[in-house]
C-alpha cells in the first residue's frame, strides 16, 4: 500500500435546516394557529483513531470530507430530519491542524473528536406563539456548518524509535525481535515507508517503529529523511543502530546526531541506546576497536548485537523496556505536579456571561455589533422577512444594544452590521 503521512483536505459540517412559517387550515377553524416545524442540524464532521488505517494516502483522492445538511422543517410542527454526521477513520497518531492550530491529537485507538460541527436548525414558526403573539409570522434560518481547510498529519505512536544510516540493520533487527515483515535489500533507502513492530519482553511489550535510512542533510529536506523523521517524535526511547564495519564508527555516529538536533533539540534530548549491529561479520578485535572509538563520543550505553545471530538482542529490548517505563512513570508524575498547580482559585467569566457580551464600533458610516450570542441570532435572521428582522431588533434592545448605537450616534437609518448582515437601525 502507497504510504502517505500528510493531507490537505477540506472539511465542511452540515448546515442546519429552516424553520418555516405555516399555520393550521382546518375546516371550521377559520384562524388556525402557527405549526411551522424546526428546521434539522446538520451534520458533524467526527474523526476516530483506528488501527485499522496505517495512511492518509486516501485523502489525497478524496481531499473534501463533506457531512450531510439538516432538513428543513415542514408544517404540522413537523422536525427537520437531523443531517447524518460523517466518521472519518484515520490512523492513530494523527494530527488535525487548522490555521498553525492543532484541533485534535489522536494517539489512542478509538479516540473520537468532533473537527468541525454541524449548524443548528432554525426555528419555525410554532416556536414563538406567546399569549401576546397568536400569529408569529417569523422563522428562523439555520446555521451553517463549519467549514474550513486543514492539515492532517500522521505521526506514529511507538514506544522505541530506530535511527541509523540506511543498510544499518534496522529492518534485520525489527523482522527478527517482532512480527513486523519490513522489506529488506541491499541499497540504500530501504524501507521507503516506516514499519511498526510489537516485540515480546519477558511478560511485556514493545512498540517498535523503524524509520526509513537518515543520510547527512536528512533535516534539511535530502533523501528521505525529513518525511520520517517526525515519526519518531512521540517515542520514549532511540535506538541507534551502527553497522560495524563502518570506516569511521565515530563520525557515522556524530552524523546522524546532528541530524536529530537540528531538526528538534526535544528530540535529540530523548533517552538513547546504542547498538553495533552485524558483529558475527568480525572479530573481537575490531567489535573492541570500534566500541572504544565509539565510546569517544558518547555516554550512551553501546550493546554490541547480530540480529540473524540472535546475540544480545533480548538484552537491549530489556534495556529499552526499563527506560521506556521510567519514561512513562516521569511522564504521569509531571501531569499530576502540573495538575495540582493548576488547582488553584481563578476568578473568571462564565460562559454564559461571556457568550453574552457585545460590542459595539463605528467603523466609517457603519455601526458593527460584535459577539457571540448576537451574532447567532443574527446569522438565524431571514433578512428578507420584516418580522424577523424586527425580532432582531427586539433582542438587541433586551441586550442594550440599541442603547448603546444611540449613544454612539447611530440614527434611524444608519446602517447596522453583524455577522455580515447589514439592517438600519430602525424598521424604514
Amino acid at each position: 500500500m502507497t504510504f502517505a503521512d500528510t493531507a490537505q483536505v477540506f472539511i465542511a459540517a452540515g448546515n442546519g435546516g429552516n424553520g418555516i412559517v405555516s399555520f393550521r387550515h382546518e375546516k371550521y377553524i377559520e384562524k388556525g394557529g402557527p405549526n411551522g416545524g424546526d428546521g434539522g442540524k446538520g451534520g458533524d464532521v467526527v474523526f476516530v483513531a483506528s488501527h485499522n488505517v496505517n495512511t492518509l494516502v486516501d485523502f489525497r483522492f478524496k481531499p473534501e470530507l463533506k457531512a450531510e445538511n439538516g432538513q428543513n422543517g415542514s408544517d404540522r410542527d413537523k422536525h427537520g430530519r437531523n443531517g447524518a454526521d460523517l466518521r472519518v477513520k484515520v490512523p492513530v497518531g494523527t494530527t488535525i491542524t487548522r490555521d498553525g492550530e492543532v484541533l485534535a491529537d489522536l494517539n489512542e485507538p478509538d479516540q473520537e473528536f468532533i473537527v468541525a460541527k454541524g449548524g443548528d436548525g432554525g426555528f419555525g414558526n410554532a416556536h414563538f406563539k406567546s399569549s401576546v403573539r397568536q400569529t408569529p409570522r417569523i422563522a428562523e434560518l439555520g446555521e451553517p456548518g463549519e467549514k474550513f481547510e486543514a492539515e492532517l498529519e500522521l505521526k506514529l505512536v511507538a514506544n522505541v524509535g530506530l535511527v541509523g544510516f540506511p543498510n544499518a540493520g534496522k529492518s534485520t533487527f525489527l523482522s527478527v525481535v517482532s512480527n513486523a515483515r519490513p522489506e529488506i535489500a541491499d541499497y540504500a533507502f530501504t524501507p521507503l515507508t516506516p514499519n511498526l513492530g510489537v516485540a515480546n519482553v519477558d511478560e511485556d511489550t514493545l512498540l517498535i517503529a523503524d524509520i526509513p535510512g537518515l543520510i547527512e542533510g536528512a533535516s534539511e529536506g535530502k533523501g528521505l529523511g525529513d518525511e520520517f523523521l517526525r515519526h519518531i517524535e512521540r517515542t520514549s526511547v532511540i535506538l541507534h543502530m551502527i553497522d560495524v564495519l563502518s570506516d569511521d564508527i565515530a563520525d557515522s555516529y556524530q552524523k546522524i546526531r546532528a541530524e536529530l538536533e537540528k531538526y528538534s533539540p526535544e528530540l535529540a534530548n530523548k533517552p538513547e541506546i546504542i547498538a553495533l549491529t552485524k558483529i558475527d561479520s568480525v572479530d573481537d578485535e575490531l567489535l573492541a576497536i570500534q566500541s572504544t572509538e565509539l565510546s569517544k563520543v558518547t555516554d550512551n550505553p553501546i550493546f554490541a548485537i547480530s540480529s540473524t545471530a540472535h546475540k544480545n538482542t533480548l538484552e537491549v529490548l530489556r534495556e529499552l523496556l526499563k527506560i521506556v517505563k521510567e519514561t512513562e512513570k516521569q511522564t504521569e508524575e509531571n501531569e499530576i505536579d502540573t495538575a495540582l498547580d493548576l488547582d488553584l482559585p481563578v476568578i473568571q467569566l462564565s460562559q454564559k456571561q461571556l457568550d453574552d457580551a457585545w460590542l459595539v464600533e463605528r467603523v466609517e458610516d457603519k455601526f458593527v455589533v460584535t459577539g457571540a450570542k448576537i451574532e447567532k441570532f443574527a446569522i438565524r435572521t431571514d433578512f428578507d422577512n420584516i418580522h424577523g428582522v424586527n425580532r432582531l431588533r427586539d433582542i438587541m434592545k433586551k441586550l442594550g444594544i440599541m442603547h448603546e448605537l444611540e449613544r454612539k450616534g447611530a440614527r434611524a437609518d444608519s446602517i447596522i452590521q453583524i455577522s455580515g448582515r447589514e439592517f438600519t437601525l430602525y424598521e424604514q
